[in-house]
């Protein structure tokens, strides 16, 4: 029954991006920029429906109130497609840094350039980073929120972390709080899998880390209060979803923290 669920969820989601994307392209590429911005959000909270409708999947978001207003960085783990857009009915007018092949891919392409995504070679170095800064600020300026995810790529539940020195760069650059997101979405919606998994799980925001900080100070405050949070969200879902099969990150990093606590005790 869940891999029919999730053939299901896989043939709805795709066809609700396209349909979507062809059928709103007159109202959104007409519209003012932010006003469009409603198309993604609305896209987003759709896809949070057809989880819970057809898979089962269900989560909540635990300290909303530690988003500052204005202009903040934020730093979310990153397990699955489903954290890339989760958060956009949350947020005002996030702006993201992201690959600029994602910008050749016909209409999703088109609709990143409408919403002034910044594109980067991630092999940059020099003159290229520092434009991509300069656009940077200059969205920020505007009041938006970056969304940087500090390890770069998706990483399993309960992998060890690899964080890239690039955020503690922007949060010295930026001068701007940093908001650490911990979610193990990638329980239910395994990165390199067509599986979707039934459950619930948190989103947890965390207090933003206020500009003013040494760059590498900062760089390992973060790592330490994103992954405390992260390895105690893990815990919590792993109880709370027994049924849920566990990637093998997360069951020796399950294992480690059990046996840490049982010295500690």
């Amino acid at each position: 029954m869940i891999a029919l669920r999730s053939v299901l969820f896989n043939t709805i989601f795709y066809a609700n991006l396209i349909i979507r994307m062809i059928v709103l392209s007159p109202i959104y590429f007409i519209i003012p920029r932010k006003l469009a911005y409603s198309v993604p959000k609305n896209w987003a909270r759709s896809n949070h429906w057809l989880m819970r409708v057809i898979v089962g999947t269900t989560f909540e978001i635990e300290g909303i109130e530690n988003l500052p207003h204005g202009s903040y960085i934020i730093s979310p783990k990153h397990q699955s497609f489903w954290d890339t857009y989760a958060l956009l009915p949350n947020l005002d007018d996030p702006v993201y840094i992201l690959k600029r092949e994602l910008m050749w891919i016909p209409l999703f392409g088109w609709y990143a350039k409408k919403q002034r995504m910044i594109p980067v070679d991630r092999g940059a170095r020099g003159k290229v980073m520092v434009e991509v800064l300069k656009r940077t600020k200059a969205e920020l300026a505007t009041g938006r929120q970056l969304i940087i995810y500090p390890e770069g790529t998706r990483r399993p539940p309960g992998a060890e972390p690899v964080y890239k020195y690039g955020i503690a760069r922007m949060y010295r650059d930026l001068q701007l709080p940093v908001v650490p997101i911990v979610m193990h979405p990638g329980l239910f919606w395994p990165r390199r899998s067509t599986m979707r998994y039934p459950g619930h799980f948190k989103v947890k925001i965390l207090p933003p880390i206020m500009p003013g900080m040494d760059p590498d100070a900062f760089f390992a405050h973060l790592i330490d209060v994103t992954e405390s949070a992260s390895d105690q969200l893990l815990i919590e879902t792993a109880e709370r979803n027994p049924h849920v099969p566990l990637p093998p990150t997360a069951v020796k990093r399950l294992a480690e923290l059990r046996k840490e606590k049982a010295v500690t005790a």
